[in-house]
């Protein structure tokens, strides 16, 4: 019970940069412990694989960390979470609804986002796109010193030259969510950058602990064309970031 509690509170809070979620997009609900069904369809994306399944109650779609399976087979997705009008990037798509959960007995690839017991559910409130981005007035924050220094703004529009570089930004965090698939997920402005292109927002993850409002300098390596799965990618993320007041 704790676990679901903690998952539906993160479908209420949790965002990405860049990210429109589709218009009344609900926060995922409890299901059923675990949906059986014949698989009519596969998509894979880099993280997860979608699944249309023929039911008992009819057709639907499901997401599932990343696994082997064949068209035709009969499976089991247990850990079930609910996401009405779930729209992915990935494969173009609003999904009117979709189940997020986990493949049961299945031997999913090291490292993906389905080897947790509450990974499915994980996905979805990762990518629930609900929450903005704190109000926190005009930003002006003064840019790093010191080597591989650089604004919000430079990160974001000079992403190709520095992929896979290590930058340095000083900025405020405006959205701040933890403990998603192992990682805090910090949203850093400095005041550089428009809106109108999202350059002026630029994503951090890292273990390292903030909250909101904080004024913090990251230091982690450029990653370009990141795709987290669940239809969601990025051009440019900060990642295995620490953070310094």
């Amino acid at each position: 019970m704790k676990a679901l509690f903690a998952t539906l509170l993160l479908a209420a809070t949790f965002a990405w940069a860049g990210q429109t979620p589709a218009p009344n997009t609900a926060a995922p609900t409890a299901a059923a412990a675990s949906v059986k069904g014949e698989v009519l369809e596969i998509k894979d994306v880099e993280s997860y694989t979608y699944l249309r399944l023929k039911t008992k109650d009819g057709e639907t779609w499901a997401a599932i960390g990343k696994a082997s399976v064949k068209k035709g087979a009969e499976v089991t997705i247990e850990n079930v979470m609910v996401m009405n009008n779930f729209e992915s990037k990935s494969l173009k798509r609003t999904f009117p609804t979709i189940l997020f959960g986990s493949l049961a007995g299945a031997a999913v690839a090291a490292g993906s986002a389905g080897s947790a017991p509450m990974a499915g559910a994980n996905m979805a409130t990762a990518h629930a796109g609900i929450a903005k981005a704190a109000d926190l007035g005009d930003v002006h924050v003064a840019k790093a010193t010191g080597a591989n220094a650089r604004t919000v703004a430079e990160i974001v529009t000079k992403a190709a030259e520095l992929k896979d570089k290590p930058v340095l930004v000083r900025g405020k965090v405006v959205k701040y969510n933890a403990e998603i698939m192992g990682k805090n997920w910090v949203h850093l402005r400095d005041g550089s950058g428009s809106a109108s292109d999202n350059s002026n927002d630029v994503l951090v993850t890292t273990t390292s602990q903030a909250k909101t409002g904080d004024v913090v300098t990251a230091k982690g390596i450029v990653r370009t064309d990141k795709d987290f799965g669940a239809g969601y990618a990025y051009k440019v993320v900060i990642e295995d970031a620490t953070l310094q007041p």
